[in-house]
């Protein structure tokens, strides 16, 4: 006998004193769905989860969950008045003999249960929601950007316990590999409109991609038609005027139909541009020792950051990645070791907390009123790359509209932040980008053009982040901290790390990784048996592509050089496009020479 579903949302509409959000939507949520909730920021998947969850009511249409069925959802800025530690409002739901589930999942998700309600940071907040969701184990569990604020051993636990679970859930996350992972169905949200297929989020873009060539196929075929139709009427309306107003009104039909149509939000146009080229070494590190506390962050540290390089650092929270960061930018002394800053460094900072957005001012304010693009006061440009940009039209190529310009930063989603703040790092000319959590809260179509300008990127990129599926994109270096002073620079990205290390690392949950050998010095790889070390093995592996990189950027430029008019209409971009024709003639001919020695000796 087929059991009823969990939840079911009939011919729902909502609209917040504009555009409707949601028109006439139906959906169903079944026992056992794992079901993947993805649209654009903005698109409206937290307001159709509190939908789901109760908390926020339609317009029109029904809400039905099943009777006796327990719906969970977890908030992303959870109300805690009345409790006095996390502990307490993670526990507020449970009966006092089930309390201890709440110490359970808290040692999962890495957080104090003790921790003072009045001092706890939103990361902190978060987490005491999702320990408490998972705590009462509901029937149907609604998680909204569950992963945000976790490392990636607290996501690798909280991914084994949804595995595990029988309940259903619905889920909203940036993390593709955690959305690959664990769903078997998507809801897509796109102009207003809830689609579902049967498949989860490995296939979403395929599936997405095959709608939107539809849309197109009709939107071309209705435009042939009204085209057609118009010519019939300027040339043959007034012979058969009586007879053929049907016609007439049809062709206003289907031109009503092709202005109903909404069009399809584009991509933010973003862009970090390079200025003056950075040395080739852009930072030495040797020897970095530091210690807080009584706590070893890092000991005998070594690091070579070369130009164009994509360092991630990856690792628990509180073990030190930003400590490290700072140290290696000469923002921080080590204890012992030394760090030298290579030449003509211009460097950029993305930060977690958002700390360079004041929440009080409106988007037009934080951009016309920073002095690090040239502007301040009450002025309406800003300063973008060294061009003059109206603030609303910079502002629309991220995205933004004219109404939202003069709206205070503070209204704005987590994705909306980070866009904004991605478009004031983007107004000026850098080398060397530090980028603290970028992915979070942005929608898959920004993430991708991200990881896509990262890898056009002239200068050189030190990354912390704890998606797996972003780092595997873009990091050319991965740096492990796995505590107690234990740093490791590793080739290649997130599952490049993991092969290298062993199956200790690609299982966090269920495997402790033994300590390292007790030494000043850092441990060195073991020769391979082709006369290569392990790094020099995979550098030839990965020198080709390298190779074939440099050789497409060197044919982009000098196709770019053979305008004859370039110099005169654009010197400044003459001027930098042929710095970067040489310096890549350069790694050229380096990588080239590179791959020869180690052809050779791997030969033996």
């Amino acid at each position: 006998m087929a059991r009823p579903p969990l939840l079911q949302l009939t011919d729902i509409s909502l609209t917040f004193g504009g555009d409707p959000v949601f028109t006439d939507l139906s959906l169903v949520v079944q026992p056992g769905d794992r079901v993947a909730l993805v649209g654009r920021n903005g698109s409206g998947k937290s307001t159709l989860m509190k939908v789901m969850a109760g908390l926020v009511l339609p317009d029109t249409g029904t809400r039905v969950a099943t009777p006796g069925v327990q719906v969970g959802y977890m908030e992303q800025d959870p109300a805690m008045a009345g409790c006095a530690t996390l502990g307490d409002y993670a526990a507020s739901g449970l009966p006092p003999e089930e309390a201890y589930k709440v110490e359970m999942v808290a040692e999962g998700l890495k957080f104090d249960p003790a921790g003072d309600v009045a001092t706890a940071s939103g990361g902190e907040r978060r987490r005491a929601a999702l320990a408490k969701l998972m705590a009462e184990a509901p029937e149907l569990m609604l998680l909204d950007e569950p992963t945000n604020h976790l490392d990636i051993e607290a996501i690798a636990w909280l991914e084994n316990e949804l595995k595990q679970t029988r309940a259903a859930f619905v889920l909203i996350s940036h993390d593709r590999a955690f959305l690959r992972n664990l769903t078997r169905a998507t809801l897509w949200i796109d102009r207003g409109e809830v689609r579902r297929a049967e498949q989860g989020f490995e296939h979403f873009e395929n599936w997405r991609d095959k709608i939107w060539e539809e849309e197109d196929q009709q939107r071309h075929k209705l435009n042939r038609k009204i085209k057609a139709e118009a010519r019939w009427a300027v040339e043959g309306i007034s012979a058969r005027r009586k007879r053929n107003m049907g016609r007439v009104r049809a062709l206003q039909d289907l031109r009503a139909e092709r202005a109903a149509q909404i069009k399809r939000q584009g991509t933010a146009a973003m862009a970090f541009e390079g200025g003056v080229v950075s040395g080739k070494k852009v930072i030495e590190a040797s020897g970095l020792t530091k210690s807080f506390d009584g706590k070893q962050i890092v000991k005998g540290f070594d690091l070579t950051v070369q130009r164009g390089d994509r360092i991630a650092l990856v690792g628990p929270n509180g073990v030190g990645k930003t400590t490290l960061v700072k140290m290696l930018l000469g923002q921080l002394e080590p204890d012992a070791g030394t760090v030298k800053l290579g030449t003509n460094l211009d460097i950029a900072v993305f930060d977690q907390a958002r700390a360079a957005l004041n929440p009080d001012m409106s988007l037009w304010e934080n951009l016309a009123n920073d002095p690090e693009l040239g502007v301040s006061g009450k002025s309406d440009q800003v300063m973008v790359r060294g061009n003059p940009r109206h603030v609303v039209g910079y502002l629309k190529d991220f995205l933004f509209d004219e109404t939202q310009a003069r709206a205070p930063v503070r209204a704005l989603s987590g994705g909306e932040k980070a866009r904004l703040l991605l478009a004031r790092l983007m107004a000026r000319e850098s080398n060397l980008l530090v980028l603290d959590e970028p992915t979070n809260d942005l929608d898959i179509e920004t993430l991708d053009l991200l990881q896509d300008i990262l890898g056009d990127y002239d200068g050189t990129a030190i990354i912390v982040s704890h998606d797996r599926d972003f780092l595997d994109r873009v990091a050319t270096t991965t740096i492990a901290m796995e505590g107690d002073g234990r740093a490791t620079a590793y080739a290649g990205g997130w599952s490049d790390y993991q092969a290298q290390r062993g199956p200790q690392a690609r299982s966090p949950v269920k495997d402790t990784p033994k300590p390292a050998p007790k030494t000043d010095k850092p441990a060195t790889a073991k020769p391979a048996k082709s006369g290569l070390s392990f790094t020099e093995k995979h550098r030839l592996e990965e020198l080709p592509s390298v190779i074939d990189r440099l050789t497409a950027e060197i044919t982009k430029l000098e196709g770019l050089l053979a305008d004859p008019e370039l110099f005169t209409r654009e010197p400044v971009k003459f001027k930098k496009a042929t710095e970067a024709l040489v310096q890549r003639q350069e790694a050229l001919s380096a990588a080239e020479d590179e791959w020869l020695t180690l052809e050779e000796k791997a030969g033996g």
